[in-house]
């Protein structure tokens, strides 16, 4: 399946010049995919232009839309010739999350794009703590997890049950992969130009939220320095959530997968293994 072209070029800073070599370090592209989120789009990308402004974080959003049919993309469009910042990238098909980032961070490398951000539509990941991401990259990390189960992390808006089998699927794929990291199934992330660059996007296997799993698991493979952020997840007030019992067992089923992944990792140029600290 092939993406449709974008559909609103970002301005350059004046006629026929080329990006200073300041503005090409400071791009930073925060990717949201969508499938039927229109009720909440519109608020999550003005969140976060208004926390880059505050910030001065330099921050575009690219919107990755699988086709939604409640409109979601129509109004993506709407955003995108309103502000330069905001980019669409409409996919024909709904294959899932896995695949919409993995066309995401296509064309945010295309674009040039220094840091990428992965964040949900729905709300649920508050954009007040981009900074904080930002600043973690700055004191060395590569790669930023938004955790919810570190200190000063949490969860509000869920049910005890849910709580369970979120904070249970993490400790399972701990446990089975040895990673140091608590949250491993979170869609709240912060990576580095060079992490994508080094990840075989064509090798990553998952299509639904064992996806996140397989990035991390990947990018400690190679020694990338991963630290985790505490933040507070705030379930969905509008829509429905996008879990299913068969996006559970793919990811329970791929945890040991990447546990006997024979493949031999490649430390990643002037790396050695280790997390930020």
């Amino acid at each position: 399946m092939t993406p449709t072209t974008r559909t609103h070029e970002p301005a350059s800073s004046s006629p026929g010049s080329e990006p200073s070599a300041a503005a090409h370090e400071r791009r930073r592209t925060v990717i949201v995919p969508t499938y039927n989120e229109r009720e909440t789009l519109a608020a999550t990308v003005s969140r976060v232009l208004a926390v880059s402004d505050e910030h001065d974080l330099g921050l575009s959003v690219l919107i990755v839309d699988d086709s939604s049919p409640d409109g979601t993309g129509e109004l993506a469009d709407g955003l995108a010739a309103a502000d330069a910042r905001v980019d669409v990238l409409h996919r024909t098909t709904k294959e899932g999350l896995g695949p919409a980032y993995v066309a995401g961070f296509r064309r945010a490398l295309a674009d040039g794009a220094q840091l990428v951000f992965e964040m949900d539509a729905d709300l649920s990941h508050e954009p007040a703590y981009l900074p904080g991401m930002v600043a973690l990259i700055d004191r060395g990390a590569d790669i930023v997890l938004g955790s919810r189960y570190v200190r000063g992390g949490g969860v509000t808006g869920w049910g005890a049950g849910r709580r369970l089998v979120s904070r249970g699927g993490c400790l399972y794929a701990q446990t089975i992969l040895g990673l140091p990291y608590r949250d491993l199934t979170g869609g709240f992330k912060c990576l580095r130009r060079r992490v994508l660059e080094a990840l075989d996007l064509d090798g990553i296997a998952a299509s639904g939220y064992g996806f996140q799993i397989e990035v991390t698991w990947r990018a400690h493979q190679l020694g990338f320095r991963i630290a985790e952020m505490p933040f507070i997840f705030v379930d969905r007030r509008v829509g429905a959530s996008k879990m299913t019992s068969g996006i559970a067992l793919e990811a329970a089923a791929l945890v040991w997968k990447l546990r006997f992944d024979r493949r031999p990792p490649l430390p990643a140029p002037g790396l050695t293994r280790g997390n930020a600290p």
